[in-house]
C-alpha cells in the first residue's frame, strides 16, 4: 500500500504558510500531543490547502533547476545487458588545438562514452558520474564539471593548475537512478522510526514517520505549529499521546528492490572508468607575456555552476576571490573565536566540527550535560578569552539511539531563540537524513530554516550564517538506497538553489571531499576537516584588505 507523502507534503507547504488559528480548525489543535487523527492521510486530503502562488513557483523553480535527465523504465526480470558498465566505457583526454602544449591556466576537457555491458554505446543519458583531476605528489586536487549531452556521452572540465591524473567515476548507471526514483516515490517510510510511550501502568512502543500508511490505528499528530513540520506515531493503546518520552531509529525495511543486480561494488556501483589514453597530461609554465590569474571566470564551465576550489599541497583554496586562511596553532583558532559565540546545528557531521574544536583548543572545556552526544544538547566554554560553543542536532527525521523526544528541537525554531550580532556565529549542515524521503520534503525544511535565517539577519545583521553541504560518501549496496550519492548531489543542488542570493556562506564539503585524494566518507577524515574548519574560520574572521 502507498504512503500518501504527495498529500502530506501539499500540507507541509500550507502549514509553514497559514496560521496556526486555521490550521486548528482542519484539524483538532494540529500539533499539539493531545490531537489524534482516526482518519487516514488519504481522508485528510480534501481538508488540505493549495500551496501560496508564492511558494508554489519558487518550488516549480528549484525542482526545475534540480532536474535529472530522464532514465529508461527497468524490465523484469532485469538484465545487465543493457545497462551501463564501467568497465566497457572509456574516458578520453581531448588533445589540444593543433596538438600545442598544455600551458597552466588551459582547460583541459575529458570525454566520456558509456557503453553497455554488450559493448553497445548507450544512447541515453542520466548516468551519475564524479570526475576528478589530481596530483598525489603535490598534494592537489580539483572536482570536474560534467556535462551530461543526453546520448551517452559525456564531458568533464578541469582548468589546468598542475600536471595531474584525471580520474572519472560511475557512481550508479541511469538504470539504478530509475530505482533511487521509485524508491523514493514509493517506499518513502523504508527507514521507520520508534517512540516510546510511558505511565504509571503501561510502556507502549509505536512507530513513527513523516508519512505513516493508512490503517485503522489512530495517529498522533506532532507537527510543530510554529515551522509546519510534520511528525506522526501510531496511538498506542490505553495511553495518551502525551505520554511520548522518547524517540529512536526503529530499523530499514528490507526486501523492497528486485534490481540488486544494478548496485554492485566492483559492478556497477562506484567503480572507476578506464582511459582509452593517457589519463595523466604533462604541463608548461604560463606562457611569456600571458597575463594569468586564478578566478572563477577562469574557472568557470558553462555558465553554470562554478567550482569553489581546489587543494595544492593539501591546502584548499578558494576560487571565490577571498583568501582561506591557514589556523595551524591553537592559538590562531583561540584569536580567531576570541568574544565569539558559535551556534552549530545539524546531523554528525556538523557535530564533528564541534569535536574538533573542542579538540583543538586546551582551553575550549566542554559541559558535561548529560545529554545524548548523538543530538546534544553539547555546550564548551573558554572563559578565560569568552568563547562559547554549542552543537544540537536537527529536529526529525533524525536516526538516533534512544533519546528523549523533548530534545528533538527543528532548527528554525532554534534560530528564532538567537539573540544574534557581530559576535555570533551561525552554523548548520542538514542533508544527510533525508535522502530517503521525497526531494519536496528537503525543500520545505530548507525553506523553512531560511525564512528563520532572514528573521536573524533582519534583527541582527551583523550575524555570520556558514552552511555546510553534504559530501560523497562510501555506501553498502543495501545502503545505496539510504545513502546514494545520487540522493545526497540532489540535495546539495536544492541547498544551492534554495539559498542562493541570501547573506550566507557555503562551505562546500561535497567539493572538499571529492577532489581529496583521501576515500569518500560521511565522516571525513581529519585533514578534510581541518581545511573545512579554515574555511569556516575564514568567513568568520575575514583577511583584512590592505
Amino acid at each position: 500500500m502507498p504512503t500518501r507523502c504527495s498529500s502530506l507534503i501539499k500540507w507541509i507547504l500550507w502549514s509553514t504558510t497559514s496560521k496556526p488559528e486555521d490550521r486548528s480548525n482542519k484539524m483538532k489543535t494540529a500539533g499539539h500531543p493531545e490531537s489524534v487523527i482516526t482518519r487516514s492521510l488519504k481522508t485528510l486530503k480534501s481538508a488540505l490547502k493549495p500551496l501560496s502562488p508564492e511558494e508554489a513557483l519558487e518550488e516549480h523553480l528549484v525542482l526545475e533547476s534540480i532536474a535529472w535527465p530522464k532514465t529508461p523504465p527497468l524490465p523484469s526480470p532485469l538484465s545487465l545487458n543493457n545497462t551501463s558498465d564501467p568497465a566497457h566505457s572509456t574516458f578520453t583526454i581531448l588533445p589540444r588545438k593543433r596538438g600545442e602544449q598544455w600551458y597552466i591556466g588551459d582547460k583541459l576537457e575529458v570525454m566520456i562514452k558509456m557503453y553497455d555491458f554488450q559493448g553497445y554505446p548507450k544512447k541515453s543519458g542520466g548516468d551519475v558520474l564524479l570526475a576528478r583531476l589530481h596530483n598525489l605528489t603535490l598534494g592537489a586536487g580539483a572536482a570536474g564539471h560534467i556535462t551530461d549531452y543526453l546520448n551517452g556521452t559525456y564531458s568533464a572540465v578541469f582548468s589546468l593548475l598542475w600536471e595531474g591524473s584525471a580520474q572519472v567515476i560511475l557512481v550508479h548507471p541511469s538504470e539504478a537512478v530509475t530505482e533511487l526514483r521509485r524508491m523514493n516515490k514509493e517506499e518513502p517510510d523504508r527507514i521507520f522510526f520508534k517512540s516510546q510511550f510511558r505511565s504509571s501502568l503501561f510502556t507502549r512502543t509505536t512507530t513513527c514517520n513523516v508519512c505513516l500508511r493508512p490503517t485503522e490505528q489512530p495517529v498522533c499528530n506532532y507537527t510543530d505549529l510554529h515551522t509546519g513540520e510534520p511528525w506522526f506515531c501510531y496511538k498506542p493503546t490505553n495511553l495518551s499521546c502525551n505520554a511520548r518520552i522518547s524517540n529512536y531509529n526503529g530499523g530499514y525495511k528490507k526486501n523492497l528492490t528486485t534490481m540488486e543486480k544494478l548496485f554492485q561494488r566492483g559492478v556497477n556501483m562506484k567503480v572507476s572508468i578506464p582511459a582509452s589514453g593517457p589519463a595523466s597530461v604533462t604541463i608548461l609554465p604560463k606562457q611569456k607575456g600571458v597575463s594569468y590569474k586564478i578566478t572563477k571566470k577562469l574557472l568557470g564551465i558553462g555558465g553554470e555552476s562554478k567550482p569553489s576550489g581546489y587543494y595544492y599541497q593539501g591546502v584548499w583554496r578558494a576560487l571565490d576571490g577571498s583568501t582561506v586562511q591557514q589556523f595551524n596553532t591553537s592559538s590562531a583558532i583561540t584569536q580567531c573565536l576570541k568574544g565569539k559565540v558559535v551556534h552549530m546545528y545539524g546531523d554528525s557531521t556538523m557535530r564533528q566540527w564541534f569535536e574538533y574544536l573542542n579538540a583543538s583548543l586546551p582551553d575550549l572545556k566542554e559541559f558535561n550535560l548529560h545529554s545524548p552526544k548523538s543530538i546534544g544538547p553539547l555546550m564548551a566554554l573558554d572563559y578565560a578569552n569568552n568563547i562559547f560553543v554549542t552543537h544540537r542536532a536537527h529536529g526529525p527525521p533524525l536516526r538516533t539511539v534512544n533519546v528523549p523526544s523533548m530534545e528533538l528541537h527543528y532548527i528554525a525554531n532554534e534560530l528564532d531563540n538567537v539573540v544574534g550580532g557581530s559576535n555570533t556565529v551561525v552554523v548548520f549542515g542538514i542533508w544527510a537524513h533525508f535522502d530517503n524521503f521525497p526531494i519536496e520534503f528537503y525543500i520545505r525544511r530548507l525553506m523553512s530554516i531560511r525564512r528563520a535565517v532572514v528573521r536573524l539577519l533582519s534583527r541582527a545583521p551583523g550575524t555570520v550564517v556558514v552552511i555546510r553541504t553534504g559530501n560523497p560518501k562510501s555506501f553498502t549496496p543495501s545502503g545505496a538506497f539510504v545513502n546514494s550519492d545520487w540522493y545526497t548531489f540532489q540535495r546539495l543542488k536544492a541547498l544551492r538553489a534554495v539559498f542562493k542570493g541570501f547573506n550566507v556562506h557555503l562551505v562546500d564539503a561535497w567539493e572538499m571531499v571529492l577532489a581529496h585524494h583521501l576515500p569518500h566518507n560521511m565522516h571525513p577524515q581529519p585533514p578534510i576537516i581541518k581545511n573545512m574548519i579554515n574555511v569556516l574560520l575564514s568567513y568568520i574572521c575575514p583577511q583584512k584588505v590592505g
